[in-house]
């Protein structure tokens, strides 16, 4: 288990708990990738690619007189630039005459404990049990003189297995890196379906599943973010394959910025998938000695299907990806002002939700947008980050004493990597936005972009962000993020390097991000980009949770969380329950639906509770403490989808169940009502088969129509006592149900 190398056979293997991963060195010591998927042991797999000769896929000048070993139909591990695959390719490098080029050729490789890390970037970690290993396979270009590190972590237990590369300049000459992918995937066999998660803001990662063309496909974002629009995971699956059955494999890089995957099925049948920072508009100079590190990407193989594949996600995202205190502990249930008050609010106010909401079981008041600088819209004020005392006399103190003393933690609101043109430090520093010369910049809110690449802005932002939180007692920060970039432009970039610009940006982000979390590793930081739009494993190793959508409707989330599943914990997706009528949509849904759709992510709520009703206020109290019984259950149980709700006009659902199969919770909102409908029958998963599990509760929730008898049959169901086996072939009938969007909760524990 773990890498092997053949120095016989010139291959090297990495071996997961049930995957192996192959590449060989052929006669000319370029890298060939030989296999990925089920574990199969050892064995050199290089006579899986006999030569084929095919027309117009030219050979290396050494093999000139030897036909059929093109390296347009070889599988590559990385590929070379301008030297015969005209297939996606992972690099474009050019010198200083302008000539683009580079054929790889082994030079050594290093295997060692632990996980490799890299300079500047997020990435995977192995701080908790010492399982990875570590492959640096060098290959060298003769010419240039470039170097290309492959960096390999291999996890074993938690089955996968992360890639990066890095690019050292040891020639004598200034090269430009105009690509420089993160790595390529070839799979030679095999008829694939290709999911991705589209969507746009307050509707962010709807999944989509097509059968891949004899084309390129690719799924990519030029915002200068991850996107609500194209999220960067893709999945490729066989075409068979459903959530418990079929090869699935994942690709997800672990990047927050602008980004590119392309799939190409090539005239060979070979599938290759190349998946790194979006080239358009991007360039790096390398000058000799230096290195240019692109990001890391996490792979993962299942032949379990959909299921096995995000469960394999979301156990590496929360112990490998995830950082800090926040990772495995309890996340108080949070009270956000913003539905209620928007940008007008004071000091009173504020305290009168947060009293509402501490009498009620609340643990946190988070209070958002409009707290600094002149910010009584979105106008103005970003970028002073000092307190509105017309709002807050005496600054934020008082109010977080006044909020404390209610046995509540205090949690904030900011944008910094934002600037409004109306705010002091626009104009004191006008450079230091993002803005094309000569160019009125495009606006977004009435806000621009900071060049985040500048040193200068990062040290700014340091040292505000750091005096709030030093100076205050703030367990949350909640850091947004509402407009993309336009106009990229930076004034300390010289002009040959401004295609530096936008990836500079992410790595000021970043350290920024890393900063403030190593420095204050008490407060839980919650990721926004005008909700889900910078959801991805990049901000994750720094956010432990993301919000996950601005559209708060409990009917629509069903569809964005069933999305985000796939790839992402339900500890990583923030969720509230919303006043009714909603705010984006305008539905009216009852709180408990509300309630139980929000459950399926952080929890909390976001609305004035002081204007519920008596019976909806003693609800949230219900709810909170549902919740809190059955946290550890909802956050860090195995996830199942049992319906998609794109496909599935009447319901959704979706269940829980802890890693031993003793306990599940069972979730279900009816989406679309019927007359004479047909019953509700749901097959649970996820339990032991020869087990015994009894009902132990059954809680249907804002339902007003069914007929009273069919409530009363479900009932007589609680207490009953049914194997493994029967509810999951056999399945469970839930009670009809009738009205606008009922829902029900059935918990069932092993005997």
């Amino acid at each position: 288990m773990g890498i092997q190398f053949d120095a016989a056979a010139r291959t090297f293997t990495l071996s997961t708990r049930s995957t192996t991963y192959q590449m060989g060195l052929d006669h000319l010591d370029r890298l060939l990738h030989l296999y990925y998927g089920p574990a199969i042991g050892q064995g050199d797999l290089a006579a899986m690619y006999p030569p084929a000769d095919r027309g117009f896929s030219p050979n290396h000048n050494a093999d000139r007189e030897r036909r059929g070993i093109s390296p347009d139909v070889l599988p590559q591990e990385y590929t070379g630039c301008n030297t015969g695959d005209f297939r996606l390719s992972c690099l474009v490098v050019r010198e200083e005459n302008g000539a683009a080029g580079a054929e790889w050729r082994y030079a050594s490789h290093s295997i060692q404990k632990g996980k490799y890390a890299l300079t500047g970037l997020p990435a995977a970690h192995d701080e908790e049990n010492d399982e990875a290993e570590s492959l640096c396979i060098r290959m060298e270009d003769s010419v240039t003189g470039l170097a290309l590190e492959l960096l390999y972590g291999v996890f074993e237990r938690q089955d996968i297995i992360t890639r990066a590369a890095r690019l050292v300049n040891g020639g004598s000459q200034t090269l430009r890196l105009e690509k420089a992918a993160s790595m390529c995937l070839d799979l030679p066999f095999g008829r694939w379906d290709m999911i991705h998660f589209h969507g746009r803001h307050a509707m962010e990662r709807r999944m989509e599943r097509t059968p891949l063309m004899n084309a390129i496909q690719t799924v990519s974002s030029t915002r200068g973010a991850s996107s609500h629009h194209h999220n960067p995971f893709v999945i490729l699956c066989d075409r068979k394959a459903n959530e418990e059955h079929g090869l699935c494999y994942g690709v997800m890089p672990v990047y927050s910025g602008s980004h590119r995957t392309d799939v190409e099925v090539d005239q060979n049948g070979l599938t290759r998938i190349v998946s790194g920072i979006h080239d358009e508009r991007f360039s790096w100079q390398l000058a000799p000695g230096e290195a240019f590190t692109a990001p890391e990407v996490i792979l993962a193989c299942t032949e379990n299907g959909l299921t096995a594949l995000s469960q394999q996600y979301h156990r590496f995202i929360r112990h490998n990806v995830c950082r800090g205190e926040f990772r495995f502990a309890r996340r108080p249930v949070l009270i956000n002002n913003w539905e209620a008050t928007y940008f007008d609010f004071d000091s009173d106010a504020i305290v009168r939700i947060a009293e509402k909401a501490a009498a009620l079981g609340v643990e946190m008041l988070v209070l958002d947008d409009g707290w600094f600088g002149k910010r009584n819209d979105d106008n103005s004020g970003l970028g002073d980050w000092f307190v509105n005392e017309q709002k807050l006399p005496g600054g934020l103190s008082p109010l977080i004493e006044r909020v404390n003393a209610l046995g509540m933690k205090f949690g904030i609101w900011v944008e910094p990597e934002m600037v409004s043109e109306d705010s002091d430090l626009y104009r004191a520093h006008p450079d230091w936005a993002l803005t094309l010369p000569g160019r009125a910049p495009v606006m977004s809110r009435n806000q621009m972009v900071l060049d985040m690449g500048r040193p200068d802005v990062v040290d700014y932002l340091t040292e505000r962000l750091t005096d709030l939180l030093a100076n205050n007692p703030i367990a949350y920060v909640k850091w947004d993020m509402n407009r993309n970039m336009t106009d990229v432009y930076s004034r300390v970039l010289p002009a040959d390097r401004q295609g530096e610009a936008a990836h500079r940006y992410m790595l000021g982000v970043y350290k920024l991000l890393e900063t403030l979390t190593t420095r204050f590793p008490h407060v839980l930081f919650e990721g926004c980009a005008g909700g889900g739009g910078r959801f991805d494993a990049g901000m994750l190793a720094y956010f432990t949770q993301i919000w996950c959508s601005d559209d708060t409707d409990a009917i629509e989330r069903l569809v964005i969380q069933h999305g985000t599943s796939f790839g992402y914990p339900v500890s990583s997706m923030g969720a509230h329950v919303s006043a009714c009528p909603n705010h984006q949509t305008g539905r009216t849904t009852p709180l408990w639906t509300r309630a139980v759709a929000a459950m399926a992510g952080t929890f909390g709520y976001e609305l004035d509770l002081n204007k519920l009703s008596d019976e909806e206020a003693a609800q949230v109290k219900e709810q909170i403490a549902f919740f809190d019984k059955h946290y550890q259950l909802i956050q860090n149980g195995l996830y199942y989808r049992l319906t998609d709700p794109t496909e599935e006009e009447r319901y959704a659902a979706w269940q829980f169940v802890d890693e031993e199969q003793g306990e599940t919770l069972v979730n279900l909102v009816l989406t679309h009502p019927e007359a004479n409908a047909r019953p509700l029958h749901v097959w649970l998963r996820g339990l032991a088969p020869d087990a015994l599990y009894r009902v132990e509760s059954l809680d249907i929730h804002g339902c007003h129509a069914a007929p009273q008898a069919g409530l009363d049959l479900a009932m007589e169901g609680v207490g009953k006592v049914y194997s493994g086996s029967t509810l999951m072939r056999a399945g469970y009938t839930l009670p009809q149900l009738a009205g606008d969007y009922p829902s029900v909760q059935m918990y069932v524990k092993r005997v």
